[in-house]
């Protein structure tokens, strides 16, 4: 089994989220015309990767779904309510690794369950590793972009009116994005 290795450091080890250096951001349409983002600011992730192969590492997220942010707080409201997230009944978006392949030059597909609500699905990010450094503190980082998109429809987040022109006023696809830098513990 091939070991991977970025700038000479293995990805070995336990690591987790910098928030200081990350961000979850979410896309959707609106009015069929446009679209809206969003993003998180209260999460936790982990990544822990005990052998020498990144295949091997688990991944998990957590989410709290009250701490989305669109910069409208009226939205922001309509987003925490049943119509949508539920955060006082579903306070957390949860997302556990089941496999990791390599597809490319310092990239993956990072397969897992993502739960929203009460609704448990597999779904596939796509992954690319921007690389390992340390940072002027002694502290190794590891940089990673991961993208997927889902069905909200799928998630029980079926609110929804018809605009003028017969479209739905939200859209049902929902771009994930998170740019994310890890800290090896």
């Amino acid at each position: 089994m091939e070991t991977t290795t970025l700038n000479n450091q293995t990805l070995t080890g336990k690591w987790s989220v910098d928030h200081v250096h990350s961000n979850l951001q979410f896309t959707v349409d609106h009015l069929v015309i446009s679209q809206v983002n969003g993003s998180f600011r209260d999460y936790t992730g982990s990544l822990s990767n005990e052998g020498e192969n990144f295949e091997d590492a688990q991944i998990d997220f957590s989410i709290k779904t009250a701490s989305l942010n669109t910069n409208n707080e009226m939205r922001d409201d309509h987003l925490r309510s049943d119509d949508f997230f539920n955060a006082e009944a579903y306070p957390e978006i949860v997302f556990k690794s089941t496999g990791i392949e390599k597809t490319g030059d310092n990239t993956f597909n990072i397969n897992g369950t993502l739960t929203i609500r009460d609704v448990r699905k597999s779904v596939t990010f796509k992954a690319k590793v921007g690389g390992v450094a340390k940072d002027a503190y002694g502290n190794t980082k590891l940089g990673l972009r991961v993208s997927t998109e889902i069905d909200r429809f799928d998630y029980n987040l079926k609110w929804n009116q018809l605009t003028e022109a017969g479209g739905f006023t939200v859209g049902k696809e929902v771009e994930i994005t998170g740019n994310l830098q890890l800290v090896k513990q």
